[in-house]
């Protein structure tokens, strides 16, 4: 789905004015470009939630008009309120067709792991995104990795995804993504039977001391004894 969505220039700056705008269901948006200095613009919100709603989401390349002017562009960053999640303000960036972006691709999990079917563990999820580079029309929408023949303890990395010969891997291929664990409960009881053994190995040389000690003592005991009866 393509979408194309009205701006107007902004001419009133300032915290209030922001307010008033957000009251009024838009947001205040800076254009970026090399093409075109920046632009401050204002866009309605719900036109920014379709296009973060939408399947690629931030990635998704959109057109823009300006006065008598279109263009292509997609979401550089969105700065939001952290306790109500309110969109505040979004940067844009101008898109050159034929040059290469690079961005973030959210990855997707297929199957269920053997390692939670039938051994008792649990997907860990490590790295959610892959950093790619590619021209703005081959950004995928997200890359596949199956994870079903996972055991526990086991694990897939970067380099196990595949993604196609348009688009450029980035991050870093030894990266670990998912990992089948062991539940916590099962990991303390371990930690504390080998806790239990080294206890264990560190007593018995104390004992051992003792008992060489008190036997040295009694033997000197017993040596005073004989002196005693000698003298006597």
């Amino acid at each position: 789905m393509s979408f194309m969505i009205k701006a107007e220039k902004r001419t009133v700056f300032g915290k209030n004015a922001s307010r008033r705008l957000r009251r009024e269901g838009k947001i205040p948006v800076i254009l970026y470009g090399a093409s075109v200095e920046s632009v401050p613009l204002i866009v309605e919100k719900t036109d920014i939630f379709k296009i973060i709603r939408s399947e690629s989401g931030e990635n998704t390349i959109f057109k823009v008009t300006i006065d008598s002017g279109t263009q292509n562009v997609m979401i550089k960053e969105i700065q939001a309120d952290p306790v109500t999640d309110e969109i505040l303000h979004t940067d844009l960036i101008q898109i050159a067709m034929d040059k290469a972006v690079q961005v973030s691709i959210p990855i997707v999990f297929q199957g269920e792991a053997i390692g939670v079917k039938t051994e008792g563990g649990f997907v860990d999820v490590i790295t959610r995104e892959l950093e790619v580079e590619c021209l703005p029309q081959d950004i995928p929408e997200n890359v596949v990795l199956d994870i079903s023949e996972l055991h526990l303890n086991q694990s897939l990395k970067i380099e196990d995804i595949m993604i196609p010969e348009s688009v450029k891997m980035l991050s870093d291929p030894d990266t670990v993504v998912v990992h089948i664990a062991v539940p916590h409960e099962e990991e303390e009881v371990v930690e504390e039977e080998e806790e239990e053994e080294l206890i264990g190995e560190e007593e018995e040389p104390e004992v051992i001391k003792k008992e060489k000690v008190e036997e040295e003592k009694e033997k000197e005991e017993e040596e005073e004894e004989e002196g005693e009866k000698k003298k006597e």
